[in-house]
């Protein structure tokens, strides 16, 4: 039985699932801004992105930093 290609698979699967999470964030939070009228004038989706993307890097480095 060959188990590093499952083990390609199953990280492939963690990438997938994790940038599709993130972008399924990314358009709530922004949708939930922008009818709240919290969002400013000149901001469009990828201000919120690029906030978004921010947190998850901090957090990301933050994991394996106390791992």
């Amino acid at each position: 039985m060959n188990f590093e290609q499952y083990k390609q698979v199953e990280k492939l699967g963690k990438v997938v699932g994790y940038t599709v999470a993130y972008f399924i964030f990314t358009t709530a939070l922004f949708f939930l801004l922008y009818f709240s009228k919290k969002l400013p004038g000149n901001w469009n989706y990828l201000n919120v992105m690029a906030i978004t993307s921010l947190v998850a890097l901090t957090g990301q480095i933050l994991y394996r930093l106390l791992k």
